[in-house]
Formats: structure tokens, sequence, C-alpha cells
């Protein structure tokens, strides 16, 4: 059996990341206190507004910036792992990426995932400014034992994401987001976040951005698609236990990854 204690920080960012990072030092020293071992926070903590347009682009910084160098401080001075989503700027003056950093609490990059699946749908087009991550990345890092895999919002459509990683036996995925409101997208991210933990019998946590733009909606789910921490739309903080022998008895009961025919492939 192993055990890892998350945090999940729900809030919405803003388009200064000075104040971003302030708020994710305050989440962490929170989540210090309440024991967890990790905080994951939503897409786009380092720069957020409505609009992805040419200032969101300038505001992106490269991984040696002030923003990320300012979480790797952060991790050190509260001893809690990070996952949190950046603007990550490229070579490229009119695109960035749209970029996870996994920080141990030592304060080393233990990961990065840039997104695969950019959101051109529901009247939005990411594609506009965000260059794409490359598909054949495997964001999977080790902490405490457990095995984390990385998405971000958008890739949730795609199932294939998900079983990708639970076929590279991850423990645990982590979902940061930015899941914009609109006529049932409630439905779509909970529906959506069960369905991944049921299927792959693995643990799932979101974590979005709370309103204006995002729905909130943070969630832990065990293997079973059973919610064990969840908030609702307003800022908060949301602190659940992953256990490997929750995943060992359900997948005891319904051993449908070792029973699966099929294997996922890049197109």
């Amino acid at each position: 059996m192993t055990t890892l204690t998350i945090a999940a920080a729900q809030f919405a960012p803003v388009d200064d990341p000075v104040a971003n990072l302030e708020t994710v030092r305050t989440a962490a020293v929170e989540a210090a206190a309440r024991g967890a071992d990790l905080l994951v926070t939503p897409e786009y903590t380092s720069y957020f507004t409505a609009e992805i347009d040419d200032d969101f682009v300038a505001a992106a910084q490269p991984m040696d910036g002030p923003f990320v160098t300012g979480l790797r401080q952060v991790a050190r001075d509260t001893g809690v792992a990070l996952v949190v989503g950046t603007a990550e700027a490229t070579d490229r003056p009119e695109r960035f990426r749209n970029t996870l950093v996994a920080i141990g609490a030592d304060g080393a990059v233990l990961q990065t995932y840039r997104k695969v699946h950019l959101y051109d749908a529901f009247g939005s087009r990411e594609s506009d400014r965000i260059e794409p991550g490359d598909p054949s990345q495997l964001p999977v890092f080790e902490l405490g034992g457990v095995r984390i895999g990385l998405e971000t919002c958008y890739d949730l459509r795609f199932p294939e994401v998900t079983r990708r990683l639970a076929a590279a036996s991850v423990d645990v995925v982590l979902l940061p987001a930015e899941w914009v409101r609109g006529p049932g997208k409630e439905h779509h991210w909970r529906t959506l976040l069960t369905a991944r933990a049921i299927e792959n019998t693995i643990w799932v946590v979101g974590v979005g951005q709370a309103p204006p733009v995002g729905i909130g909606g943070s969630v832990v789910l065990d293997p079973a698609g059973v919610a064990t921490a969840a908030l609702g739309a307003t800022p908060g903080m949301l602190v659940a236990t992953v256990d490997t022998a929750v995943t060992d008895e359900v997948r005891r009961v319904n051993p449908s990854l070792s029973l699966r025919r099929y294997d996922v492939t890049e197109r």
C-alpha cells in the first residue's frame, strides 16, 4: 500500500504573474498545514485573461523565467511538491505553449507537459496562439512511490490520452483545467472525469479555475469513480489521499485493464 495526500487549489488566476505566484505560495502554505504532499493548481495559473491574444503571448515566460523560478522556491520553502499550469514562451514570437510543470519539494523540476489537444471548440481557437505539444511525450513522474500522469483540460475529451497514461502504470492522473462555462459544461466535466477513472481504474484529480470564466468543480475520484473530495464553483482548497490499496481492490473486482484487447497508437 502506498498513499499520497494531494491538495487542489481552485481559484481564478489574473493577468499578473507576480500576483498569481503569491496565490500559489499562499495555497502551498495552507496545503502544507493540512498535511498535503502535493499541491495542484489550475490551467493557466501563471497568467490568464478571457481572450488568448497578443498580451497573453507576451506574458509567456521560459521554464527558467521568474514564475517557474518562484515556484521552485515556494516548493523548497513549504516542503510541498507542485503541479502548476503555465504559459510557456517559445522561440516563435506569436506563439506560446500551454505547459504543466511538476516540481518536487526540493525545488527540482520533475516533469513538464505541453498540451497536445488544443481547445478549438465551442467557439474558441487556442491554436491561433498556442503551439501544440509533441503527441509522443509521456508526462509521467513518481512522487513518494506513486506514479503520476499529467494531462490538461481539453485532453479530457479524448479517452486515449488517459488510457495511454494508464498503460504506463500511473496510479493517478492530474488534470488542471480552465473548463469554460456554458450550457451543460458542468455535466460534461464531471461525467468525463468519472468515466476516465472508471474505465482505467485509476485515481483522477480534476482541478478547475473558479468563475467568472471557469466552472470550478475540482474533484478527486477514486478508481471506481467515487468522489472522495469535491468543490463547487467558489474558490477553495480540497485535500484527499490517494491510496493504491483502493486501486488494488477495485482491480481485483473489475480487472478491465488486464482484459482489454486494443492498444492506443499515435495518429
